[in-house]
């Protein structure tokens, strides 16, 4: 998927002289976390977001620092601290040239950005024009609506089987001398694993397959220097349930 498929428009925007009142209220209005603020010629020239809010006279959050701080940061870090946290003007507390990407981004490639620079939200240009903008709460929406795939007609029990092995045995994590049994969409997998946090992988990977209905673990744990195991949670709370 790219950024135009799941970015949000039209998008609301300000302009840098709007102040810092009315651009709170506009958040709170539209019940957004950020807005783009563009000049008038429709330019993106910074963004705007809650995090800029944090620190400010108003509310008695700005910064204390110590006299040795201050005076390894400089007096002009006191000086661009001063601005954001008593400046009337929305171009006095946003982000200048925020990080962007265009409508034809991959969404991998949104996410390692998003990562990458810490920031929730990226506006997506197009001809220096700002055409929308995905945030994590568009994300977030991509992997629901994903997640309401069309069954598969072929999801009988041997296919499941199949699918499930095909993947396993792709990955290096999957268990050693792996059954996997299907009845009716249960699965039941056993086989060997030197990693705990194998066991929650392949019992995913199993969940991905169409037509699993649910997915019991028998999964033994072995502990490869001593030759130690232990039985799958599920297992030991049968034995013990018997």
């Amino acid at each position: 998927m790219r950024a135009h498929q799941i970015m949000t428009k039209p998008v609301i925007t300000v302009r840098p002289d709007v102040t810092i009142a009315d651009a709170a209220n506009l958040m709170l209005r539209r019940h957004i976390s950020g807005l783009p603020v563009v000049d008038a010629s429709g330019k993106l020239v910074g963004i705007v977001s809650e995090g800029d809010f944090i620190r400010r006279s108003e509310i008695g959050t700005e910064r204390r620092r110590g006299a040795l701080l201050r005076f390894i940061l400089g007096a002009g870090k006191s000086a661009s601290d001063f601005v954001h946290e008593h400046g009337c003007k929305v171009s006095e507390i946003m982000t200048p040239s925020p990080v962007t990407v265009t409508e034809d981004a991959h969404l991998a490639d949104i996410v390692d950005i998003m990562e990458k620079r810490n920031v929730k939200r990226l506006p997506v240009l197009r001809n220096d024009k700002i055409v929308g903008i995905v945030t994590r709460a568009n994300l977030l929406q991509a992997v629901a609506s994903m997640a309401r795939h069309i069954p598969d007609p072929t999801a009988d029990d041997d296919h499941i089987r199949n699918r499930i092995i095909n993947a396993l045995e792709k990955v290096e994590w999957g268990p050693i001398g792996l059954n996997v049994i299907v009845r009716d969409g249960i699965v039941h997998l056993s086989g060997v694993i030197t990693d705990e946090r194998s066991r929650e992988a392949a019992i995913v990977a199993a969940e991905n397959v169409d037509g699993v209905r649910k997915v019991h673990d028998h999964l033994c744990w072995v502990e490869t220097m001593s030759g130690m195991y232990l039985n799958s949670p599920e297992d030991e709370g049968m034995a013990r349930a018997g």
